[in-house]
């Protein structure tokens, strides 16, 4: 009786623990994933999509300066590379890393590869476990995007939202 009893309980709370599952699908800031190559190396990029909404992104109440932004929603956005990349000099061994950023007021920002891929925001966000940061700079985009979007090409990978992009240019290796 006591076996019937503990199975129905642990399928009882197996049963809650699944329909607890969140869908990210149906988030306000949707999951979105950037998959491509930087000079020969397999990168991916999983993300959460902020939308504008009339809001002020960059220097404004959703992207601040000077404090450090998750570079999406929800859980921190995170890259993981296959192979060795180079950026500004700096060295990103092959690894996941989560991706954050601190935006300054002269249109430059800090990006951050930090060595805690799996945090949510940047409430645990802990300075000594940074790989490697970097800097890049925000520039005027002749198109507008609602939703944050990450694009990888062959050299680097580009942020786009809202009326604005920064790119992340790697070094020839």
């Amino acid at each position: 009786m006591k076996a019937l009893i503990a199975s129905l309980l642990m399928v009882t709370l197996l049963t809650l623990n699944i329909s607890a599952q969140e869908d990210k699908s149906k988030r306000k800031s949707p999951p979105a994933i950037a998959e491509g190559v930087i000079n020969g190396v397999a990168v991916k990029i999983d993300y959460s999509q902020p939308e504008v909404k009339g809001r002020t992104t960059w220097g404004g109440e959703l992207v601040p300066f000077e404090k450090i932004w998750r570079t999406g929603a929800n859980e921190a956005t995170w890259l993981e590379t296959s192979g060795e990349l180079i950026f500004n000099g700096g060295i990103l061994p092959a690894g996941k890393y989560s991706v954050f950023t601190i935006p300054h007021e002269d249109n430059s920002c800090t990006v951050i590869f930090n060595s805690v891929w799996d945090q949510w925001g940047p409430y645990q966000y802990d300075k000594s476990k940074d790989v490697l940061r970097i800097s890049a700079t925000k520039q005027k985009s002749e198109e507008n995007f609602e939703r944050m979007t990450f694009v990888i090409n062959g050299e680097g990978f580009k942020l786009m939202w809202h009326d604005w992009y920064f790119s992340v240019m790697a070094d020839e290796g």
